[in-house]
């Protein structure tokens, strides 16, 4: 019977002292619910391609040689500079239709403005000329010949007995050629241009995901409203008194879920942004490489 009453008289003194402290351990529940994980600053910026891309131009080779018969075709130079990249180990070169277009650019600018140069008076190099054809690169370069040679043997071998030119044929980077020739007046006599474009296309490099930088983008933008609007709401749940209101209650309950959407969102973003940079640096090194 003791017992019992002990039991009863410490029921009735927890009972007394919960409704004595209610209002401090009120506010003590509602202040726990605001103790969330940490809204993060945001995310870092990501890794930018960097391409310094290499442009490979031995001085222009004039001939000498008068033939009267003198012809020259685009296949033909093709494959006799093939010819002599297999004779040299190398594999052969794939004929690409923008090296084409950007070498008959060439060819028809210097007869139209009568300079034999691999930069145009108003500056336009090989550079400009495969991006006006639409050929993205990592390493291009340009040969260049002027005069009536025989054929187009005679033409590639010309630039086979020339160091600079025999370095551009047998470069081992290159994957594409493109190739122009063609017959008219320069310099007041009628004579051959040719020119030969060679590249290693920026298809070459795996290129990073242009989608995942562009969703990295929109979610960052995401999280700064987010973040703003959690700043907000947090300024108006503070100075609520009492921390009992249904009004606190459901602006906590609101700002704890934008809390969770804010991390998670955040956890996601950064986990693309690792795959991203990984892209670059994969990439950046295969263009350093290719570049030696």
């Amino acid at each position: 019977m003791k017992k019992f009453q002990v039991l009863i008289l410490i029921f009735v003194v927890l009972i007394a002292g919960a409704l004595f402290f209610w209002n401090d351990i009120l506010n003590f529940y509602s202040s726990l619910s605001l103790v969330l994980p940490g809204v993060e600053e945001g995310v870092g910026e990501f890794i930018t391609k960097q391409i310094e891309k290499q442009i490979l131009t031995p001085p222009p080779l004039r001939s000498g040689k008068e033939n009267p018969e003198a012809f020259l075709t685009k296949e033909g130079v093709i494959n006799w500079t093939n010819a002599q990249r297999q004779e040299n180990g190398l594999p052969p070169l794939k004929e690409n239709t923008k090296l084409n277009a950007s070498a008959k650019l060439k060819v028809e600018d210097m007869f139209a403005k009568q300079y034999f140069a691999h930069n145009s008076p108003s500056g336009q190099g090989v550079a400009d000329l495969a991006e006006k054809a639409g050929y993205d690169f990592i390493v291009i370069g340009e040969n260049l010949a002027s005069g009536n040679y025989k054929d187009d043997q005679d033409l590639v071998q010309a630039w086979m007995d020339s160091p600079g030119h025999r370095e551009n044929i047998l470069y081992d980077k290159y994957q594409e050629i493109g190739v122009w020739v063609q017959k008219g007046v320069f310099e007041g006599e009628t004579t051959w241009l040719a020119v030969q474009h060679f590249g290693l296309p920026l298809s070459a490099c795996p290129t990073p995901n242009d989608a995942l930088k562009i969703t990295i983008e929109e979610n960052k933008n995401q999280l700064a409203g987010l973040k703003t609007e959690l700043e907000s709401l947090k300024a108006e749940i503070e100075p609520i008194r009492p921390k009992r209101d249904p009004d606190f209650y459901q602006k906590v309950r609101k700002y704890n879920e934008e809390v969770s959407q804010y991390n998670e969102l955040l956890q996601k973003t950064e986990s693309l942004m690792s795959s991203y940079n990984f892209q670059v640096q994969s990439f950046n090194q295969c263009v350093s490489q290719n570049q030696q």
